[in-house]
This record gives structure tokens, C-alpha cells and sequence, in this order.
């Protein structure tokens, strides 16, 4: 069976990667799908954080997952790709309310499409991937909530490689 997790995904936190461990263990196939949204500004281009993203899973050896980029509706994405399961991470009440009305916009233009909601683990449920940008761009150490990958390319993107006299 085939999952797809979308998202902007700028940066991957730690809280993404246990979605996505827990999915890899979970499915036959997962697709981290990346949204391709020109009009947001993000901190890492679309080639950027899907280089990160498969980082990430190199170095955790998800066998089971794969990165890709789309733009448009995530239905027709799902439909290109086959798939018939969204997944969604769920931090608190608020998400789940956000994500409820997404997911019933989604399955009215694709009927049988179903969203699965994946309740994230406690200790990751403050993680925010625009909490993290914001702590960086503060020169805040963002080493508790992303990869070392990813923090070594925050800080690179924030030019702060000899900021605190390489604290972070």
C-alpha cells in the first residue's frame, strides 16, 4: 500500500522524521511529497529541502520512502501517483481542524480518498518548522528540533556558521 505525506516541509524537524519513521514502518511505500508553492518565501528552495528530506532518510535507511515535488491540488498529485491515502500529522486540537476541513475538500474532488490523521509523538507536538526558522534567525540553537544535516544548512542559509563562536 501506498501513503503520500505532503507538505512544505522548510525545514524537516524531527517531528516530520517520526511521522515519517512510523510511516516507513507502516506502508509498503510512502511518498514525501514536497508542495511546491511559489508565492510562500521559504527559507530553502523546492531542490533544496528535497535534497535534506533525502538526506534524512539516507542516514535513518528508510527503504520504504520517497521524495518527490508536485504543485497544484494534492488530489491530482494522489491520482498521478496511484494513491488513494494522505497522511497528516496532527500536533494539537487546532491542527486536527485545519486538517479535517483539507481532508473533506479532498475526498469530495476524490472520492475515496482517504486522510489518515497520525497523532504526533508529545515531546515533538511544540515543533514547528516556522518556529525553528524563527529561532535561527535569531541564532537561536536549533539542534533539538532538526537533523544535523539540516541545521548545519539553516545555519549555512542564516550565515551563522561563526555566530557564538561556533556554539551552534
Amino acid at each position: 500500500m501506498k501513503v503520500i505525506y505532503p507538505g512544505s516541509f522548510d525545514p524537516i524537524t524531527i517531528g516530520h522524521l517520526d511521522i515519517i519513521k512510523r510511516l516507513n514502518d507502516m506502508f509498503d511505500e510512502v511518498i514525501i511529497a514536497i508542495l511546491i508553492n511559489e508565492a510562500k518565501h521559504s527559507l530553502f528552495s523546492i531542490k533544496e529541502r528535497k535534497q535534506l528530506i533525502e538526506k534524512d532518510i539516507e542516514e535513518y535507511k528508510l527503504e520504504n520512502v520517497k521524495v518527490k515535488t508536485f504543485e497544484g491540488l494534492l488530489v491530482d498529485f494522489a491520482k498521478k501517483e496511484n494513491s488513494k491515502i494522505i497522511v497528516r500529522g496532527i500536533r494539537a486540537i487546532a491542527d486536527y481542524e485545519y486538517e479535517m476541513n483539507i481532508a473533506q475538500f479532498n475526498t469530495n474532488l476524490y472520492p475515496g480518498l482517504e486522510t489518515i490523521f497520525l497523532l504526533s509523538d508529545p515531546k515533538f507536538s511544540f515543533i514547528s518548522s516556522s518556529g525553528v526558522r524563527e529561532l535561527a534567525s535569531f541564532g537561536g540553537d536549533v539542534s533539538k528540533f532538526v537533523s544535523k544535516n539540516v541545521k548545519k544548512a539553516i545555519y549555512e542559509k542564516n550565515n551563522l556558521g561563526g555566530k557564538n563562536n561556533g556554539k551552534y
